[in-house]
């Protein structure tokens, strides 16, 4: 903190995700002074954007204030601010809300998408990376099954109601098959007029495999739910163009959407000021013991963070539970720091990969074993609920799920803030243009 006594070193740490919050967490009641910048004042489980997407779950189910986790530690204070540059000669972090002195730096500044050859187009796609993306992509889906209610023109109405989805990981997934249930169990309801035998879904993965990283029969079974679900999943066909329109593919197949949605990639963020040879493909190399290389007392760690290893000579995978078990370990490192002891460097604990496809469809990989159906599907639920963060998020999400089951049915449609279409789709002109 910026008024704390001298005596105690300063730590501050930029972002509040799963690798920070660990760390924080991790140092509260410690003789030490922590500072957490982050531009949301609230930590999110990113996992479950994709039901808040979808009308799952509130926002409020899968975000928890940063300030309320640390209300009782004293030594731990939150600025909510965007942080603008590093200066490690004066250490000195620029925020565009106050410059902020650090003894140690931690930076948890996760990722963003990443868009390869889309970047100028980029704005024309849906993401699901923040709170505000899934409000956004749930409003942008209601908008235009109201559009379409009274669309007399074939080719706008079919354009309408079509979602493509770009990515085959768990994000891709997971959203999909969510989006399949809507169509089979909810659209239905709320829209009788809209004949949604029209709708497609459509899955695009650049791969041979969907779920890259898992098992065969992780892969496999995904595909056979997405199918029993109604979405089409295009494997090997790599989305090349998307005017706004119209998407076409490397293999030639065209699909008339409003909505892309891209999930294909991440890329790291952080601040600039760090020494070029500690970036490395977009991510910041750092020892096994976190430290950015090139830096006495600069850290990172979770998905801006690039350890090499033997078994991951290209960095870790930016997964959350590689996240948290760095932000915990360097918490413990710094302490033992402080007490002159060694640090430990960090070897990775693989507990396992899961990833759902909606009611009673799951696939899990644990070390040793693989299985899926039901229970893969009880046990996701079982440890994204033990994840979440607050006792009330936990209770809320698990409630929420237990009535959807029952249901077959969710209650959170509501358009609260429409989303605009700027950027997004087709200009109004080009579109009045296709009506006529």
């Amino acid at each position: 903190m910026e008024d704390s006594a001298k005596s105690r070193p300063h730590i501050v740490v930029v972002g509040g995700g799963f690798a920070g919050l660990e760390f924080a967490k991790g140092l509260k009641h410690k003789e030490v002074d922590v500072t957490i910048v982050d531009k949301h004042n609230y930590h999110t489980f990113q996992p479950l954007l994709y039901q808040v997407a979808t009308g799952g779950l509130e926002p409020d189910s899968i975000a928890y204030p940063l300030r309320k986790v640390f209300r009782k530690a004293k030594n731990v204070f939150v600025r909510w601010a965007t942080v603008e540059h590093i200066n490690t000669e004066t250490q000195v972090l620029t925020t565009d809300l106050c410059d902020i002195h650090y003894d140690y730096l931690v930076l948890a500044t996760g990722s963003t998408g990443r868009y390869f050859n889309f970047e100028g187009i980029k704005d024309k796609m849906l993401t699901l990376k923040t709170v505000p993306d899934a409000l956004n992509l749930r409003s942008y889906i209601l908008q235009n099954f109201e559009k379409a209610i009274a669309e007399q023109n074939p080719a706008y109405f079919e354009e309408l109601i079509n979602i493509a989805i770009v990515g085959g990981g768990p994000t891709g997934l997971e959203l999909a098959g969510a989006l399949g249930e809507m169509k089979q169990h909810i659209l239905p309801l709320d829209y009788p007029e809209i004949d949604l035998n029209k709708m497609k879904i459509v899955l695009f993965q650049s791969g041979e495999a969907l779920l890259a990283g898992m098992s065969e029969l992780a892969s496999k079974k995904a595909l056979k739910y997405l199918k029993e679900l109604g979405v089409e999943v295009r494997l090997n066909d790599r989305v090349v163009d998307y005017d706004g329109d119209v998407l076409k593919t490397q293999g030639g197949y065209e699909m008339r959407t409003d909505t892309l949605i891209w999930t294909a990639g991440v890329k790291a963020t952080f601040p600039n000021g760090l020494p070029e040879a500690a970036i490395d493909c977009g991510r910041v190399r750092v020892n096994q013991f976190s430290n950015v290389l090139g830096t006495n007392n600069i850290y990172a760690i979770g998905d801006v963070a690039e350890m090499a290893s033997e078994d991951f000579p290209r960095g870790h995978p930016m997964m959350a539970p590689v996240a948290q078990q760095q932000g915990q370990l360097l918490a413990k490192n710094l302490l033992r720091s402080q007490a002159g002891k060694e640090m430990q460097p960090f070897v990775y604990n693989d507990k396992g990969t899961m990833a759902t496809v909606g009611r009673n469809r799951a696939v899990v990989d644990l070390p040793k074993y693989s299985f899926s159906g039901f229970w893969a599907w009880i046990t996701w639920m079982l440890v994204h609920v033990a994840l979440l963060v607050g006792f009330r998020n936990k209770i809320a999400a698990l409630f929420d799920w237990v009535v959807n089951y029952f249901t077959y049915d969710s209650p959170m449609r509501l358009i609260i803030r429409p989303f605009r279409e700027e950027g997004v789709g087709t200009s109004s002109s080009v579109k009045e243009e296709l009506r006529r």
